[in-house]
């Protein structure tokens, strides 16, 4: 659940051929295969949840390897994202999407087919990457091909992604317990090859041609290099030092990703003095309040991947719940995000950052009441007990998808727009990785070991208090970093 709904400016520069023009003949055929494309990204972005105590039961290997098969792919995503948005400008958005689709749909066979741990995290890092190259082409595809009805296209793309992100965990649910031909787990991944095929056929028959490229800035693999190094730094040994005894060189490598990160930001600002086109325009930062818009956005969107993550595992791990229960038991949550991606959609012009801080306190009573009734109920809660707190949760995240990302662009200048909204989409992967990395490392800490394969229920229900009371504080931090957000949204 770490896929929002707000409509991203384009790159700074970027042309807007579809910008008051008429729209294009297939423009709803090209839609739909702009949505296809969205769908793989989102699917894979939470089937893991469900699917990953029957991947460890299938493959074996460690609870970190599990972290790393949610991680790995949001982290490869925040990498990339960049310099996909880049790869559109330079080469053209269709075909850049077209050739991103093929590849995902590709990468996702190979994990269906992963043998081990380590192939499925390899093939989970590829999709990531191919993520990154195809999701930044589908707005600008859709401006051109609607012109100047772009708005319609728009009011009809949050209600699916919102149907999206409702069933995909119960879909995956459906795919892991029916055991199709015997694939188990893998069938959530091999369900993305006709997604794929769909978005091919209807990309190449109805996607607008590139009217022109943008090659003169040059391609910055140097910066992703840097920028992906320092990154992963930073996340691996959070994921990796619990079940090491934290080891010597997992704190030197969370200290030395400090410097690299560093000397990304010089490359970036060397790039920018010669004239070359940076991945990330580093004046968006000076000013404060899109500087703890970033701030928001690593915790916000950390607390919910590592909360998601941690509740679908005490489900399963530690209640015995088969995927497809935990999952309908989890369904609220979503019900709720959609309610309140509505309800924001329809009110934040007028309530502008209030509608965050709304959002932000219906979370905090949902996990208040959440962790009540694991008090109340013990290891006898059951999904009836769950429904009521997750959608208060769930509507509360909802409330704040809309509208985050135009809040926190309203206080740049127009010309940045573009830059701090592409760099937001990244640093909201990174904060997913962050919080599946945090989040998972207390969750694994306090249950302990298995005994006979199977973890005690008490321990199970001590990780999950553990882990939404912590939820609960980065909740609250990101209430009073909200404070320092402008006012109001950014108009379009």
């Amino acid at each position: 659940m770490t896929a929002t709904l707000e409509t991203p400016a384009p790159a700074a520069g970027t042309a807007r051929p579809g910008d008051g023009a008429a729209p294009a003949p297939r423009r709803w055929l090209g839609l739909s295969a702009i949505l296809a494309a969205t769908l793989l990204n989102l699917l894979d972005s939470t089937v893991v949840n469900v699917a990953a105590p029957a991947i460890r039961a299938d493959l074996g290997g460690s609870f970190s390897a599990l972290q790393w098969t949610a991680a790995g792919y949001t982290l490869a995503l925040a990498v990339a994202l960049l310099t996909g948005g880049r790869l559109g400008d330079m080469f053209g958005r269709r075909p850049v999407l077209l050739v991103g689709a093929a590849a995902f749909t590709v990468m996702s066979v190979a994990c269906a087919f992963a043998w081990s741990p380590e192939s499925l995290i390899a093939a989970r890092v590829a999709q990531g990457l191919c993520a990154a190259v195809m999701i930044p082409q589908g707005f600008g595809l859709i401006r051109d091909l609607f012109g100047s009805d772009t708005g319609t296209a728009f009011a009809l793309f949050g209600p699916v992604i919102g149907l999206a992100t409702i069933l995909g965990p119960v879909v995956a649910g459906l795919l892991v317990d029916a055991d199709l031909f015997g694939t188990g787990w893998r069938a959530i991944f091999l369900v993305n090859v006709p997604v794929g095929v769909y978005a091919l056929v209807a990309g190449v028959r109805a996607l607008p041609a590139p009217a022109s490229a943008d090659r003169s800035g040059g391609l910055d693999v140097t910066g992703m290099l840097l920028g992906g190094l320092g990154m992963s730094m930073l996340v691996h040994p959070l994921v990796q030092g619990r079940e090491l005894g934290w080891p010597a060189w997992s704190l030197a490598l969370l200290a030395g990703s400090v410097p690299v990160l560093a000397l990304f930001a010089l490359h970036q600002l060397r790039r920018t003095r010669r004239g070359r086109v940076p991945l990330l325009k580093l004046s968006v930062f000076a000013n404060r309040a899109y500087g703890s818009g970033v701030l928001f956005v690593v915790v916000f969107f950390g607390a919910i991947a590592g909360f998601s993550l941690a509740t679908g595992l005490f489900l399963q791990l530690g209640l015995g719940y088969t995927p497809l229960a935990a999952s309908l038991a989890m369904s609220s949550w979503a019900v709720g995000a959609f309610a309140g991606s509505a309800f924001s959609g329809m009110t934040m012009a007028r309530l502008g950052r209030r509608i965050l801080h709304l959002g932000l306190v219906l979370m905090v009573a949902g996990l208040a009441a959440l962790y009540a009734v694991f008090e109340a109920a013990g290891t006898g809660v059951g999904g009836w007990h769950l429904a009521a707190p997750l959608l208060l949760f769930g509507a509360g995240m909802g409330m704040i998808f809309v509208p985050l990302f135009d809040v926190i662009v309203a206080g740049i200048a127009d010309h940045e727009v573009g830059s701090g909204s592409a760099a937001l989409e990244s640093v909201q992967q990174l904060g997913a990785s962050l919080g599946v990395a945090v989040l998972g490392t207390v969750f694994f800490g306090a249950i302990g070991a298995p005994a006979a394969g199977r973890f005690a229920a008490p321990a199970a229900l001590e990780a999950a208090k553990q882990v939404t009371a912590l939820t609960a504080g980065l909740t609250a931090a990101a209430f009073l970093v909200a404070f320092l957000l402008p006012r109001r949204a950014r108009a379009h």
